[in-house]
């Protein structure tokens, strides 16, 4: 209260304005005839100029007994209700993408790009979204994502595409307001491909966004990606035969080599190894990993020089792992399959360019 307010009185009709004060606890109030009328001040109340709607008016403390202080709220309090995001018919399963946008897919040699996650499910997402730096990693984004949306992560340009080699993804999946099913969290590992953002045809028609996008797959319909990283036990396992303990027979490797002939690389652990005691799945492939770049190095300046490496039957692990190495680090060298008919148990021949 301050002299020139508009006052009323509580306890009998009339009112005024501040003309000035008595003391701590009197008010003079002048009324329209110019006669200052001394009150308490617990006995007046401020109001506005055209406002007499005492709902909005914060009574002053009572000095009686019988006093009580009274705060009304405004009618006008802000609606903080938030509609829950809605469902859809078959987003039981989780399904989430890692998607790269041209920003100008008209000027793709020049046009910087957007990242995106999708959460193609009924589920929130809690996930990190994190890069490689030689043997540690640089988290990128952490976020929530909300049921059946996707969330912009960052924009870069393709000076920035060799920090985006190597990309994990983790999620934790659940829901907020409603029972669910507990899904498993998801951890994997993909490599990104930085010839295809220099590719028009990479970026395709999706269900996802208005115009074209290069689109990873994390986790589709409850499958996550297989992950980079080696399972120990699946090795294991493509190191022997299906229901059998015993090495897989191989054919008699030559020892002796003529001008021109390829060179031929056992990589079965125990051609390498006298024993694999105190070695777990994982050293043992990074140990064949390790003969295989020994041997590359070898015969790096030997232009047209052809090695075979044998790895064994099918799509196992250690194929899997040759085949990386030979994507990304050695790219300018060819590799196929070797001949069906001498190594037909499995290997890969590569030749020197």
């Amino acid at each position: 209260m301050k002299i020139g307010d508009k006052v009323r009185f509580l306890s009998e009709i009339g009112g005024g304005k501040v003309a000035g004060f008595q003391g701590k606890n009197i008010v003079l109030v002048e009324d329209e005839d110019g006669f200052q009328v001394p009150m308490q001040m617990s006995e007046v109340v401020v109001i506005g100029e055209e406002n007499y709607d005492t709902s909005h008016v914060i009574e002053m403390k009572q000095q009686t007994n019988n006093s009580v202080e009274k705060e009304v709220e405004p009618a006008d309090k802000p609606i903080t209700f938030k509609a829950q995001p809605e469902e859809r018919k078959g987003g039981e399963a989780l399904s989430a993408y890692l998607a790269f946008v041209p920003i100008d897919i008209k000027e793709l040699t020049n046009t910087r790009f957007e990242a995106y996650f999708v959460n193609d499910s009924n589920y929130y997402m809690r996930f990190t979204y994190a890069t490689a730096e030689g043997n540690s990693w640089k988290l990128r984004v952490t976020e929530e994502v909300e049921p059946n949306t996707k969330l912009f992560l960052e924009e870069f340009g393709r000076e920035d595409l060799n920090d985006l080699e190597r990309v994990a993804i983790q999620i934790l999946p659940y829901k907020t307001t409603k029972h669910y099913l507990l899904k498993p969290s998801v951890d994997v590992q993909f490599r990104i491909d930085a010839v295809k953002f220099y590719k028009l045809h990479t970026f395709q028609n999706n269900a996802f966004f208005e115009q074209p996008a290069l689109v990873y797959t994390i986790i589709k319909d409850d499958k996550p990606v297989r992950p980079l990283v080696i399972d120990a036990q699946q090795l294991k396992a493509n190191m022997y035969q299906k229901g059998d303990n015993t090495p897989q027979a191989r054919p008699e490797i030559k020892k002796e080599y003529k001008e021109g002939d390829p060179i031929v690389v056992d990589l079965h652990a125990d051609a390498l190894l006298e024993t694999t005691n105190g070695m777990n799945a994982t050293d043992i492939l990074n140990y064949q990993l390790d003969v295989l770049r020994k041997t590359l190095k070898t015969y790096e300046k030997k232009k047209g020089t052809k090695i075979i490496f044998i790895h064994g039957k099918g799509e196992g692990v250690l194929r899997k792992a040759i085949i990386n190495e030979l994507q990304y680090k050695y790219k300018h060298y060819i590799y196929q399959d070797a001949s069906f008919r001498e190594y037909g148990y499995g290997a890969t021949q590569v030749t020197i360019k």
